[in-house]
């Protein structure tokens, strides 16, 4: 609890989920952090255009964090937006998707709990959600999914990460749509492991940037999951969808590859 003669932190922070990437996607809620902020701390997946909606006199900091590529150490982002805080400035922490789902939001929050700095979140629309919908197909459906799971494919240094075959006996015997995020390098396991417990003809997906004129995507099977990836060259940003939920569409494509079962778009 904060001691009544603490001093006041004049500043504000508010992190903001800006969505897949289309502008057009964001709430007006965080449209108007956006606008108002003089500090923008923007992620590498956020997209010129909503960059765009910045005041004109607002410092805009990249604070890229990308997969497989160079990236700001996360201890010194939160020292970026804490001195800005305590500078007197209106921090926006603009973040891809929603900072709340693999956003490391949450790390973010505690930091600057802790020292003292109430911070405002405004929800964005995740990309695992995005996709299936630029697709057309639902995540959830009574006929062939009663819940979803949203889980990541890139595990930190030293943990074991997600216990693939665990996950696949539970979402084939609770028929649950499975939304990976960072799959992409390490697709070869993730197929070899979810093929322990999900039939080798369940559909999957493929989507990268997802929402934005150059998304492009591939539908085919658990079975050949890893071979598409290679076969297409879809890489990341991508998310991959496996379930039920995307029968219909794979029915509907009429361009499928004999020897591998995919569709690419």
């Amino acid at each position: 609890m904060k001691h009544p003669c603490s001093p006041r932190i004049p500043g504000t922070c508010t992190l903001v989920g800006a969505g897949p990437g289309d502008p057009e996607l964001l709430t007006l809620k965080a449209l108007k952090a956006i606008q108002a902020a003089t500090v923008l701390l923007v992620d590498d997946l956020v997209s010129d255009a909503i960059v765009a909606y910045a005041a004109p006199t607002a410092r805009v900091v990249y604070v890229g964090k990308r997969g497989g590529c160079q990236s700001t150490p996360q201890t010194f982002i939160e020292k970026l937006m804490l001195m800005a805080v305590q500078e007197g400035e209106r921090v926006v922490r603009l973040k891809g998707g929603d900072p709340f789902i693999f956003g490391r939001g949450g790390e973010e929050v505690e930091h600057l709990r802790a020292a003292g700095v109430e911070v405002q979140v405004i929800n964005g629309i995740t990309a695992g959600l995005a996709a299936t919908t630029a697709l057309g197909v639902p995540l959830t459906h009574r006929e062939y999914a009663h819940g979803v799971v949203l889980v990541t494919g890139h595990a930190k240094p030293g943990d074991s990460g997600t216990d693939w075959r665990q996950l696949a006996a539970t979402a084939h015997s609770a028929r649950l749509t499975l939304v990976i995020y960072m799959g992409i390098s390490g697709a070869a396991h993730i197929q070899q492991e979810l093929l322990t417990g999900l039939p080798a003809e369940t559909p999957v997906a493929i989507i990268q940037n997802a929402s934005l004129v150059q998304q492009r995507h591939a539908l085919t099977t658990l079975e050949h999951l890893h071979h598409t990836i290679a076969d297409t060259g879809l890489g990341s940003p991508s998310i991959i969808v496996v379930g039920d939920v995307l029968q219909g569409l794979a029915a509907s494509s009429t361009s499928l590859h004999p020897a591998t079962g995919t569709y690419a778009h």
